[in-house]
């Protein structure tokens, strides 16, 4: 049985980083949202798009055919703005002269640390959903593009490998993640790269270089070493020359993947994901809750405080990196 909402009218907005899957995760709300009789309302361009009114109403016919899409169809953009005071009372004047009365908020801990300041000044209620391919918001298994991502990297590694095995060559392949390496181990395990490099993980250039021998004496032809954007050598032309000046052995190549990890199809995983995300964030908004993160923990949905999200970082599984050691020989 529908309950009686708590909000009339609701905005939705992306912001930060772009996700596979946050396209699904707006359609979600708004269907969610016609669903549940209440109104709702895209914000464009994230919180840029609050300050200068980039605001309009939406239908169920809104968001028809953009499931499969990547990217998002509201925008995104870094504000400025939004982060001085006088933005911010600009965004909610231009709110409030819509008549919307609660958020949805769909990005990473950015996004989320400026709902939470948003929150405390204006006490409108948001609900975030976490939209971000780094997976690193913290009480949540999974966030909608990581899965995506994920499988473009290993279909990426995939081909190099085959030009790697031609040539007697190493590819240093370096992938997202400014400060997480979530991206970077689940590719390694799944592409079989020798080693990975991980911002986690203060591997030595030694370290490298005695595997990669190690891996020749078992008559390895080539390899590939993932390496996150974010590891303590500078990224993959870095640990690319170092590892050249100490060891010649192969024909040595440096790929960046840059930002074709964002893009593409969300997967069946990162659609269903999104949805039902995107329908949560409606309903916890409906029953009173605020100031909260979707999250998927067990298969299950719960809330997650914006100030435990983004307090803390979630840490890569040792299981994973254990396991990543033991079949890379």
């Amino acid at each position: 049985m529908k309950r009686e909402p708590a909000v009339k009218k609701i905005g939705v907005f992306t912001s930060g980083g772009d996700a596979p899957g946050m396209n699904a995760a707006i359609r979600a709300v708004v269907r969610a949202c016609v669903y549940n009789n209440i109104e709702v309302c895209g914000i464009y361009r994230g919180y840029q798009g609050m300050v200068e009114n980039e605001i309009q109403q939406m239908h169920v016919r809104s968001v028809s055919r953009i499931l499969s899409q990547g990217g998002t169809i509201l925008k995104s953009s870094r504000s400025k703005d939004f982060r001085t005071k006088e933005g911010r009372a600009i965004a909610y004047a231009n709110l409030k002269a819509h008549g919307i009365d609660a958020l949805v908020a769909i990005g990473g801990d950015g996004t989320f640390t400026g709902a939470e300041v948003f929150e405390k000044e204006y006490d409108i209620p948001t609900i975030g959903v976490p939209g971000t391919i780094d997976n690193d918001l913290y009480g949540t298994d999974s966030t909608i593009g990581y899965d995506t991502a994920c499988n473009v990297i290993t279909d990426c590694i995939d081909k190099i490998r085959d030009t790697a095995s031609s040539h007697n060559r190493l590819f240093f392949v370096e992938v997202m993640g400014r400060d997480s390496g979530f991206l970077a181990l689940r590719a390694g395990i799944a592409s079989g790269a020798i080693a990975v490099m991980l911002p986690e993980e203060k591997r030595s250039i030694e370290d490298l270089v005695a595997i990669l021998e190690e891996g020749a004496a078992n008559n390895k032809t080539s390899s590939v070493v993932i390496v996150a954007e974010g590891e303590s050598y500078g990224g993959a032309n870095e640990v690319a020359r170092q590892v050249k000046e100490r060891y010649d052995k192969y024909d040595t190549k440096v790929t960046i993947l840059g930002h074709i990890q964002r893009g593409g199809s969300p997967s069946n995983y990162d659609r269903c994901l999104a949805s039902m995300m995107g329908v949560h964030a409606v309903e916890a908004l409906i029953y009173g809750e605020r100031n909260k993160m979707v999250a998927m923990v067990n298969n299950s949905m719960v809330l997650v405080p914006f100030e435990v999200a983004i307090s803390k970082r979630s840490e890569i599984d040792s299981e994973m990196r254990r396991i990543a050691q033991v079949i890379s020989i």
